[in-house]
C-alpha cells in the first residue's frame, strides 16, 4: 500500500469505536447475568476474536447492525469446546485469561504468529499467585497456554510499570476470588476497567497514592448486563488528525472522540508542539467524556515528552514520531521501553522506517529522538505485521516529498477497518 503527497485534507469524519472499551464490553457482557446492548462497537479483527471467545465461554453474541451488538451472559464462563484463538489481540487474550481464571474452567489460549511472540507471564504470574494453574505448551511465557481456573484467593499486587492490561486481568480474576484484591500502580494507567465494572454493578475502590493509585475490589460481586455506548477511539482518531497537522492547508475534524484524561497524552503533546488542535461539543457517552477534535495544518516544534506521560499514550508514540518528522528541532521520547513488547518492537521499526524516509532518528534502549525537517520519503517500510507502524508511515507519506509504501497493510483491519477509505475521503492519496 502506498501513500503519496496529498492536496489539503478537508472534512469531518467519525472515529471508530474505542478498541479498549470494545474488548471490555464483550468480556464483561459475557461474565454478566442478562443482556448487554452495545452501540458503537469497533468491528476490527481483534474485537471480533474477543466476541468469538465470549461465545465460546457460553455467552450468546449477536450482531444487530453496524456497531450494534447484543451480548447475553449466563453469569459466568463455561469450559469451551475448542482452543480460544485470540488472533493478534494482546488486550483480548490477557483480559480473557483474567476473567476465565475466576471460574472452574479449563481453556487453551492461542493466537497468530505475532501474538505468540508476546510475553504473557506479566499477567499469568499474578493470576498464578491467586491460584490459577497454567501449562505452557510450547515455550515458557509464550502462547499457547492452558489455563485451569477457579478457587482463587485475593492478592495485593504492586505494579512496577503502569499497565492497564495487567491491572484489568487481576481485577477481573478478583471478581471471583476470596477476599479483597488490590492493585497499586506507580503511575495512573487507563481506567476503563474500573469505570465499566461500576457500570455493570460492581463496587470498585480507588485511592490516590503518590502519582498513582490503589484500586480495590471485593470478591463475589456479580455483574449485571447493561447498555454501553462505546465512544470514538482516541488512538484511531490520531491518524486523520495527524494528517491534518502535517499536510499543508488541511483542516480535519474527527467527531465523538473519547477525552478521558488518561488517553489524551498525545493531544497534550501536540499542543505543546504548537499544533492548532481544538475541541468542541464536549459531552458524555458511555460514562466517558467525548468531544469533536479539529486539527489544522501547523508549524510544529520539537519537544521533550514527559516520561510520566507514557502510560496515557503508549500506543500513540508511532504516530507522534511521524508528526515529529515534520517538526522543527528534536522531539525526545524516553521511558517508552514498553513499546518494544507490543505487536512488534515499535521503537526499532519506527527508527528504521523513518530513517529509510530520510528522517534523522537516534535510537535508545528505552526510547528515541526524532529530528524534524524536510521528509524525503521514497521508501518501502517493513511493518512486521503491526497496524500502527503501517498507518503511521502512510500518514507520513501524505506529506513527504516522495511516496511511502508499507509492505503488509492487511493487518490495519485489526484495529481500524475503513482507514484507507476514511483518509481518501478527506482527500488523501493512499492506494
Amino acid at each position: 500500500m502506498t501513500a503519496r503527497r496529498s492536496p489539503a485534507l478537508k472534512g469531518a469524519v467519525r472515529a471508530p469505536g474505542d478498541k479498549s472499551m470494545s474488548h471490555r464490553t464483550m468480556i464483561f457482557g459475557a461474565m454478566a447475568t442478562g443482556v448487554t446492548e452495545v452501540e458503537g462497537l469497533l468491528e476490527g479483527d481483534d474485537i471480533l476474536a474477543t466476541a468469538r471467545a465470549a461465545e465460546a465461554f457460553g455467552a450468546t453474541v449477536e450482531r444487530l447492525g453496524q456497531g450494534r451488538w447484543r451480548v447475553t451472559g449466563r453469569g459466568g464462563f463455561r469450559s469451551p469446546d475448542g482452543v480460544i484463538d485470540c488472533g493478534n489481540a494482546g488486550t483480548g487474550v490477557r483480559l480473557l485469561m483474567g476473567a476465565a481464571a475466576g471460574y472452574p474452567v479449563t481453556a487453551t489460549f492461542d493466537g497468530d504468529g505475532s501474538l505468540r511472540k508476546r510475553p504473557m507471564k506479566r499477567v499469568t504470574g499474578p493470576l498464578a499467585d491467586m491460584g490459577a494453574r497454567f501449562r505452557w505448551q510450547a515455550a515458557e511465557d509464550r502462547l499457547p497456554v492452558e489455563l485451569s481456573g477457579g478457587g482463587l484467593t485475593a492478592i495485593d499486587y504492586v505494579q512496577t510499570v503502569a499497565s492497564a492490561q495487567i491491572k484489568s486481568a487481576i481485577l477481573l480474576a478478583g471478581l471471583n476470588a476470596e477476599g479483597v484484591t488490590t492493585v497499586t500502580e506507580p503511575e495512573k494507567s487507563r481506567d476503563h476497567t474500573e469505570r465499566m465494572l461500576r457500570a455493570f454493578g460492581a463496587e470498585v475502590g480507588v485511592e490516590a497514592q503518590g502519582d498513582g493509585w490503589k484500586i480495590s475490589l471485593k470478591g463475589g460481586q456479580p455483574l449485571t448486563g447493561t447498555a454501553v455506548a462505546v465512544p470514538g477511539d482516541p488512538s484511531s482518531a490520531a491518524f486523520p488528525l495527524a494528517a491534518g497537522l502535517v499536510v499543508p492547508g488541511s483542516e480535519v475534524t474527527v467527531e465523538g472522540v473519547m477525552l478521558n484524561p488518561l488517553r489524551t497524552g498525545l493531544f497534550d503533546t501536540w499542543r505543546e508542539m504548537g499544533a492548532d488542535l481544538t475541541t468542541a461539543n464536549r459531552r458524555m457517552a458511555g460514562g466517558e467524556e467525548v468531544g469533536d477534535l479539529t486539527a489544522r495544518h501547523s508549524a510544529l516544534k520539537g519537544v521533550v515528552v514527559p516520561e510520566d506521560r507514557a502510560a496515557s499514550m503508549i500506543d500513540e508514540y508511532p504516530i507522534l514520531a511521524a508528526t515529529a518528522a515534520f517538526a522543527e528541532g528534536q522531539t525526545v521520547m524516553r521511558g517508552v521501553g514498553e513499546m518494544r513488547v507490543k505487536e512488534s518492537d515499535r521503537i526499532a521499526l519506527m527508527v528504521a522506517g523513518l530513517r529509510a524516509c530520510g528522517v534523522a532518528v537516534e535510537e535508545e534502549p528505552e526510547g528515541f529522538i526524532v529530528t524534524g525537517g524536510p521528509v524525503a520519503g521514497g521508501a518501502t517500510v517493513h511493518t512486521a505485521h503491526d497496524h500502527r507502524i503501517a498507518m503511521s508511515h502512510l500518514v507520513l507519506g501524505l506529506a513527504a516529498d516522495r511516496a511511502v509504501a508499507v509492505d503488509e497493510p492487511g493487518m490495519i483491519a485489526t484495529s481500524f477497518p475503513g482507514f484507507v477509505e476514511m483518509m481518501n475521503g478527506l482527500g488523501g492519496l493512499i492506494e
